[in-house]
């Protein structure tokens, strides 16, 4: 009998004028981790969905042998019925029901007279036992947190005798508590006989967690590397990545042509209505011509309620304190005014609140400043075109044309559409809102290349995110937010990541 769970043999797939899988080679052994790592647009998730058969059999070529048998999978339900299931970035859950009737969606627990909600309850505890979530079932999911709404999901996954476990960036949206807690679920897993493929663009977890790794570029497999041959680093991987070498992640640029101080908040509270409480707290901040403020704090510390309240509070929260901006005290009513200002904000939720995925590309990048391309309430469609043909050629957006579904384009590629929006509209100062999240490390470079040449430009960059790394990578000043309030400033030449999470935790 074979040892791999999972064999897909020469497995390709076409799209429109793309071919998004040639001949990709991938297995997966029993009972183990195998990560899937690659560039946005390399052909992970569409890999996983022609497993999973989102793509059913005979719009691909190749095999799929599961457990020593060949499947022709004509819908996703086909998968999950013999023990393969995913569990997408975008967590499928139904917010407004209760965890239990989230667990067993599709899959109810019957009696003689119908759903037996006593024994779904009692599955249910289970099912949240073996993922050590401890929360009521009867709670409602929107009342959950990312990290246990995850949890969640993979309770649901497990309650329909999964066998192979799919995972597509399971903690991108995680705090490292949360990821670490799921990392180590993971591993427990493994112990009871559950295989798992985890796609992730994190390369420490991939360090950590992995068995093997196998790496997809240009839809084709570049290579499969081994753990316990020592083949798994972080260097060996962005080499396959890449297919070069990155010797700094980050970008080199000197902290020079700082010029004076363009945006100021001083006393500076938000307060939430609907949750009856300050969200943000006294703060103080400023922010100087060709300089990247750092803004760090673990989630839910602030971070993003701070640069809402700034862009023109569409979040409607009750404001103290005074924004200065160009040394003039100021009051935005919407983030029209903000925009108008010079003040651009690229939001964390790209495909929620960032994009418009049914539309092209031209149409999104227009989308903030139409005015300028219309006359008389009328767009001129060629300058549209004209537009976005130049932000497309200067952030390098792989497209075949400006007329490409923003929805059909990697994660890198939606980020950079989403980036040219903003900078479309001619801003002074850029709020970037994890700016890098959900996106490789080749995208990462390109983005924070972007962002070196924005400042040298003489723009100034306001940059929220979670990763450390990119934070001390990034920043000339950083100011570390939590509950709230701002606990500290810290020059780049004085932070370190242990300055950093003392301040974010006090």
């Amino acid at each position: 009998m074979s040892k791999y769970i999972l064999e897909m043999n020469n497995i390709s797939k076409h799209f429109t004028g793309v071919k998004a899988l040639s001949n990709v080679n991938f297995k997966v052994e029993e009972g183990e981790i195998h990560c899937l790592i690659g560039e946005n647009g390399a052909g992970k998730s569409t890999l996983m969905k022609v497993l999973s058969g989102v793509y059913p059999y005979g719009s691909y070529s190749g095999d799929i042998v599961y457990k020593g048998q060949v499947q022709q999978f004509q819908k996703i339900t086909d998968s999950v019925k013999i023990g393969i299931s995913i569990i997408y970035q975008e967590l499928a859950l139904f917010p407004d029901l209760t965890v239990y009737e989230n667990i067993y969606a599709g899959n109810e627990v019957t009696g003689r007279f119908g759903v037996d909600w006593n024994k779904t309850i009692v599955q249910a505890n289970q099912m949240l036992n073996m993922v050590k979530l401890t929360v009521n079932p009867a709670m409602l999911v929107k009342d959950l947190g990312v990290g246990k709404q995850q949890l969640v999901e993979i309770a649901k996954t497990l309650s329909k005798e999964v066998k192979l476990l799919i995972l597509d960036e399971p903690t991108a949206a995680l705090n490292e508590d949360d990821s670490e807690n799921l990392l180590q679920l993971l591993k427990e897993l493994k112990a009871q006989g559950i295989s798992c493929i985890m796609i992730s663009h994190k390369l420490k977890e991939v360090i950590s967690i992995a068995d093997k790794a196998t790496i997809l570029r240009d839809g084709q497999t570049i290579c499969t590397l081994d753990a316990k041959k020592n083949e798994i680093s972080e260097d060996v991987i962005i080499k396959n990545m890449v297919g070069r070498e990155i010797d700094d992640i980050f970008p080199k640029r000197e902290h020079k042509n700082i010029g004076e101080t363009v945006l100021e908040v001083r006393n500076w509270s938000a307060y939430d209505v609907t949750l009856g409480r300050n969200v943000v707290k006294d703060a103080n901040i400023h922010v100087r011509k060709g300089e990247i403020v750092g803004i760090a704090g673990l989630m839910g510390s602030g971070r993003t309620e701070l640069a809402q309240s700034i862009f023109g509070n569409p979040k409607s929260y009750k404001l103290q304190g005074e924004l200065k901006l160009n040394d003039k005290t100021i009051q935005f009513k919407h983030p029209q005014d903000a925009i108008k200002a010079g003040i651009a904000y690229v939001t964390e939720d790209r495909k929620g609140n960032g994009l418009f995925l049914l539309q092209d590309i031209k149409q999104n990048i227009s989308a903030a400043n139409l005015v300028s391309i219309s006359a008389r309430g009328v767009i001129n469609m060629n300058e549209e075109v004209k537009i976005s043909e130049q932000y497309k050629q200067s952030l390098n957006i792989k497209a075949p044309s400006v007329e490409q579904l923003v929805g059909n384009l990697s994660g890198g590629n939606q980020q950079k559409v989403s980036l040219g929006k903003w900078l479309y509209v001619k801003p002074n100062v850029l709020i970037l809102d994890e700016p890098t999240r959900g996106i490789d490390v080749g995208a990462k470079f390109e983005i924070y290349t972007i962002m070196n040449q924005l400042i040298q430009e003489g723009m100034s960059i306001i940059m929220i995110s979670s990763e450390l790394n990119e934070v001390l990578g990034m920043s000339d000043r950083i100011y570390v937010m939590a509950e709230g309030k701002i606990n500290g400033e810290l020059s780049i030449e004085d932070a370190s990541q242990e300055k950093v999470m003392e301040l974010a935790t006090q």
